[in-house]
């Protein structure tokens, strides 16, 4: 039997015979009518089912919050306020029932801390079921404007011997007992199953490199891992990656591409989410649709780092961290860009050489490197990215200078060797977006089973 989704009921023209299936969320009796509501997560709206027959009121007894049915019955227009369809049953099966006493989810207001540790039951309420339909549709959008941009889809890899970010935080991977690793013979990394220190990826940037040196343009949308010791409401230990990667695309067309992305990305979750978004507006983040509705219109101020720093210096205002050049802006620093300075999504290029990573495209001055921060209001950097280093001997110069062995880039190396040519790319993390368009306060709220230090349950 094909059921009739919540969502296609509540948009459908009555009168018309249906079956349909879902979960309860209500239940009440009164003069000899049964209402139930239902949801099957197709949809933010619930559909109300009502019966007057004494033999399915009472076969509807075991059913409470939280146990699961089929009915068929009509639909028809309803009279009550809020509501324009409802459908009259008349025959149902119960599915599963939901013990009362023992079921969490009762019709009551739950704190997020409360879900979370319940992060198997969660997706079932309003908020999270709306945060994980909002999160399907959010990926297809990213996908589809980089096909529709012409770039390819690749895969790259989740287990790796190489830290792209040369920041050390990555989780290792290894078949080897804790007694081997107490040994610590000298060839135990050659004893491993991979033959060598493997880890899990913290980016597919490097890999990307190499496939768009091939391809032309590539974007790869996977998972990826940092094993930072951070318990703030924005961090996670696994998350998910979008970053896309350009031959003969510098800086200039870089930024361009993270802007597009940006106001195609808000402009479409605006359209195609409309009830998430008004559960978001509504119950999350009061304004949070008219200010993605204005930065989808919004210029882009594009500034240095240099002329950042001096607006800062300038700006009178007391940081908790203080402003210099060469140390790396801060969430505060760059909220006081967007929010005060500019009242607009501001991008961040030209960084000092010292605080960025080894592959990016040192400028003339050799002080600083064409990389760059995306900035948007309410929460600072929501892309990074750069142009890379194609130059042979700079790159080389760079890793040395960064303690990199060439012997284990060999590889990045060959891109430089044969055939090289400007390229850029840049990285969002999907988590932080998503935060940023619900207004959830917390990450481990838009990701279904977040991983953090010292949680690892589901």
């Amino acid at each position: 039997m094909r059921y009739t989704t919540v969502s296609e009921l509540l948009a459908m023209t009555p009168p018309a015979e249906v079956c349909c299936a879902g979960w309860v969320r209500t239940k009440r009796e009164t003069k000899g009518l049964l209402f139930l509501e239902i949801n099957d997560g197709s949809s933010q709206g619930s559909l109300q089912l009502i019966t007057s027959d004494e033999n399915l009121i009472q076969q509807c007894k075991p059913l409470s919050t939280g146990a699961s049915a089929s009915f068929s019955g009509t639909l028809k227009e309803s009279p009550a306020k809020g509501q324009r369809v409802e459908l009259h049953f008349n025959s149902v099966e119960i599915l599963g029932t939901a013990d009362p006493e023992n079921y969490p989810l009762q019709k009551k207001q739950h704190s997020f801390e409360f879900l979370r540790e319940i992060a198997h039951l969660r997706p079932r309420t309003n908020t999270f079921g709306a945060m994980f339909r909002l999160r399907s549709r959010a990926a297809f959008i990213i996908h589809r404007f980089f096909q529709q941009q012409g770039f390819f889809y690749v895969n790259t890899p989740i287990i790796t011997a190489n830290d792209c970010e040369g920041a050390g935080e990555m989780f290792g991977v290894s078949t080897l007992s804790p007694d081997e690793f107490r040994r610590g013979e000298a060839d135990l990394w050659q004893s491993d199953f991979f033959g060598t220190r493997a880890s899990l990826t913290v980016s597919g940037q490097l890999e990307g490199e190499l496939l768009a040196s091939a391809l032309g343009k590539i974007y790869t949308f996977g998972p990826t891992f940092r094993a930072e010791n951070s318990n703030t409401s924005r961090h996670l230990s696994e998350f998910w990656m979008v970053e896309p990667e350009a031959s003969f695309n510098e800086i200039g067309e870089n930024m361009d591409l993270a802007e597009a992305f940006l106001k195609y990305l808000f402009t479409s979750i605006l359209a195609e989410c409309p009830g998430e978004m008004e559960f978001f507006d509504t119950r999350i983040r009061p304004g949070i649709r008219a200010e993605l509705e204005k930065l989808a219109l919004a210029s882009f101020e594009r500034i240095t780092y240099t002329e950042a720093v001096d607006i800062l210096l300038k700006s009178g205002e007391k940081f908790e961290y203080p402003v210099s050049w060469g140390a790396d802006l801060q969430s505060e620093h760059e909220r006081y860009l967007v929010e005060k300075k500019f009242k607009s999504p501001v991008i961040v290029t030209d960084y000092p050489r010292e605080i960025k990573a080894f592959y990016m495209y040192c400028n003339d001055d050799e002080k600083t490197v064409r990389g760059m921060d995306v900035l948007v209001p309410g929460v600072g950097e929501i892309i990074g990215g750069s142009q890379r280093e194609h130059r042979l001997d700079v790159l080389l110069s760079r890793m040395q200078q960064s303690g990199l062995d060439e012997k284990d880039y060999w590889w990045y190396l060959d891109t430089r060797r044969f055939g090289s040519v400007p390229h850029s790319g840049f990285g969002l993390g999907f988590e932080r977006v998503l935060q940023y368009v619900s207004g959830m306060e917390n990450i481990r709220d838009v990701i279904p089973f977040p991983r953090t230090p010292k949680h690892l349950m589901f």
